[in-house]
């Protein structure tokens, strides 16, 4: 017996209801198999996972021809597997011997209604909406997620990276302290990361001033590395990832090391799989080895 509703075995004594009355209200796949019948095992599970992915459009029962010989004389099946499709009370289609998922879904696409698309989960829908730049979108998904779970790491951490990108750094640091789990140590991470370089840009000069500077000394560390805080804090994380490298080849051992260890956080800020991390993680080793 499945743990799917919509997936069960039928009986002589439950036939009728189960499978000709509901095929009323919706299509009933019949998978008419035997203990014997190696076809039949290897069907079976593939009928059981295209039932699935119609999420309750269709209706799989399941008939053991080896007990349920009543029924299997009353639709005079000869061979197995034998797979028929009920729908208002009558076999409207089916086939014998195993089938592939192409064909068996080819004879499903008229009988059966598409199923409606699975609502988007809220999380995945604000993590989208920041990395469009939609703050104000993403921010009002997670507050309705955390009405629901406060305490949602997750949602709390990219709730404080939308405060913090308006500015809201006290705010932001507060959601962030609010965050108890382990699950999530990277993404902390980086929003924290973010934090310190919202923080740190306030207190530099513009970047047009620190661009003025370099243009005067390409060599002055204070003006590269102060410049590369300004384009976190603006997520300009291309040129800044470059100017710190570039800074760490030529002084590595600038402000204690600083250029290395602003990459490292940046990775953090970025996460392993963006394509910019695996660049630069890359060229730092190559310049360290």
């Amino acid at each position: 017996m499945s743990d799917t509703p919509y997936i069960f075995d039928t009986t002589a004594a439950d036939f009728d209801q189960a499978v000709i009355q509901n095929s009323f209200h919706k299509p009933v796949l019949v998978d008419f198999w035997a203990e014997w019948c190696a076809p039949c095992k290897a069907l079976m599970p593939l009928l059981a996972q295209i039932a699935e992915s119609y999420r309750g459009e269709l209706l799989l029962a399941k008939v053991n021809c080896d007990i349920e010989q009543d029924i299997v004389m009353r639709f005079g099946i000869r061979s197995l597997p034998t797979v028929v499709l009920f729908k208002d009370g009558q076999p409207v289609d089916g086939f014998a011997g195993a089938q592939p998922e192409s064909q068996i879904r080819a004879m499903l696409e008229p009988h059966v209604q598409q199923p409606a698309p699975a609502a988007a989960d809220p999380l995945e829908t604000a993590q989208a909406l920041f990395a469009d730049g939609r703050i104000g979108d993403a921010e009002a998904l997670l507050k309705d997620v955390l009405t629901e779970d406060n305490s949602n790491a997750a949602a709390l951490i990219l709730y404080a990276r939308c405060l913090a990108e308006r500015g809201e750094l006290g705010e932001a640091q507060a959601v962030l302290d609010a965050v108890k789990s382990d699950e999530h140590k990277q993404a902390l991470a980086g929003a924290r990361a973010q934090l310190t370089f919202l923080r740190q840009a306030a207190d530099l000069p513009e970047a047009a001033d620190l661009k003025s500077r370099l243009a005067q000394n390409a060599e002055d560390d204070e003006a590269s590395y102060q410049l590369c805080i300004q384009q976190l804090a603006r997520q300009q994380y291309e040129p800044a990832l470059e100017g710190l490298l570039k800074l760490f080849v030529r002084n590595r051992s600038y402000a204690e090391g600083i250029a290395h260890k602003t990459l490292l956080q940046v990775f953090d800020l970025l996460g392993n799989d963006h394509p910019l991390v695996t660049t630069y993680r890359r060229k730092l080793y190559q310049a360290i080895y």
